[in-house]
């Protein structure tokens, strides 16, 4: 037990003694810190983008709810119904109902070009047609600004994301649809959800604007509970008058981030590790510094009988502690620069824009630390070992 305790003692005095010497080191030691804040916080950066992505197609669904594309479609601008097979769908066992009837709503997804407020270019927004039961289908969908549409009028109401990042969407705008300009007559959200990046009117008059006809792209239902999904879902694959795809709107949603998330994690991987690289050989110049400045001073403790575990063990600590600091400023930085940060990206399965807020989480802050962690010991390591190596005699007698 006093040999553990001796032991433990040894490894605070050297670190003490270490931390005490950093003033002296504090133009290696300082750059060391901002290498690894740095790459920590790009790290965190990046991966916020497609947290922030992911969180805007979670928040896009609940677990009562449902989407019917055509069989082998895996968006809906690839998807096709008529009115008769929309009619079963909603009629399908599972459905939920209300006084006005089933709450599913067919839906058109059109895309339309309009100028960013940012940069002035166009881009691809959504604009989507839906039935009475829409609002009902989708989760805390709300007005706050202006009015709904009326049924069978140009009008258009626009996500609150939307309104943000593109140029006309204001209440009292206007939205070129084909020839014609349609007003926008209100502003609501969903939750945060992909819906906010999108500009909905009527179906049946976006129809007659883009000569449809009475086709559909896809069907949003509103379940009994989440546990009819199965019995909906088995009445219209079993239904010879269907080609159906049946998902739950979160499945349907996890199929749309998948390819974008996928890129944008590789990537801050990638620029992560190639960041890395340099701060760990920035954390060996420190520490190799730290240890041919203290080379006399290890040696005479090693002559006092200070194990050379623990001149390890306490370099190695030393290392850590300048890398926790530096990856604390990362974190604290990256949360500071990009929490909340709006902007908007193309969803590859839609061809269209979808806005969204950057979303540092603590499981990224966290990842961000680990970073830090393992950059310090691998910074501190080989130093450390080589302070342990030297031979006493031959340090002693270094000037």
């Amino acid at each position: 037990m006093n040999a553990l305790l001796n032991w433990f003692s040894q490894i605070g005095s050297i670190t003490k003694f270490g931390l005490m010497s950093i003033p002296q080191r504090r133009a290696a030691v300082t750059a060391t810190i901002f290498g690894i804040a740095g790459v920590v916080a790009v790290l965190v950066g990046v991966l916020s983008i497609a947290a922030g992505f992911r969180r805007v197609m979670v928040n896009s669904s609940s677990a009562d709810a449902a989407i019917v594309l055509r069989a082998g479609s895996d968006s809906e601008m690839v998807s096709g119904f008529g009115r008769y097979q929309t009619r079963l769908i909603a009629d399908a066992p599972g459905v939920a109902r209300n006084a006005a009837g089933p709450l599913a709503s067919a839906e058109l997804f059109v895309i339309i070009n309009l100028p960013k407020r940012s940069t002035g270019t166009d881009a691809n927004v959504p604009m989507r047609g839906v039935e009475g039961a829409a609002v009902s289908v989708r989760d805390n969908l709300k007005i706050t600004e202006g009015r709904m549409f009326e049924w069978g009028k140009n009008e258009v109401i626009v996500g609150a994301g939307a309104a943000r990042e593109f140029s006309g969407l204001e209440v009292g705008g206007r939205v070129q649809v084909g020839r014609a300009a349609w007003p926008v007559v209100g502003i609501f959200t969903a939750n945060g959800g992909v819906a906010e990046s999108e500009v909905w009117t009527d179906a049946k008059v976006l129809q007659a604007a883009y000569n449809r006809g009475d086709s559909f792209q896809s069907v949003y239902a509103r379940l009994e509970s989440a546990a009819a999904f199965s019995k909906f879902k088995d009445a219209l694959t079993a239904n010879p008058q269907l080609s159906v795809k049946v998902l739950r709107q979160s499945e349907h949603y996890a199929e749309q981030s998948e390819m974008l998330t996928r890129l944008i994690t590789t990537l801050g991987f990638l620029i992560a590790f190639l960041m890395a690289i340099g701060a760990v050989f920035g954390a060996l110049n420190t520490m190799y510094s730290a240890v041919a400045a203290r080379t006399r001073e290890i040696a005479t403790l090693r002559a006092l009988g200070f194990g050379s575990g623990a001149v390890v063990i306490a370099l190695m600590i030393e290392s850590l502690l300048l890398a926790l600091v530096g990856g604390g400023a990362g974190a604290g930085l990256a949360y500071a620069a990009f929490d909340n940060f709006r902007a908007a990206t193309m969803n590859w399965q839609s061809f269209s824009q979808v806005t969204f807020a950057f979303a540092v989480t603590p499981q990224l802050l966290v990842q961000g630390v680990i970073w830090a962690t393992v950059i310090g010991l691998l910074g501190g390591l080989l130093p450390a070992i080589r302070a342990a190596r030297q031979p006493i005699a031959a340090a002693l007698r270094e000037l």
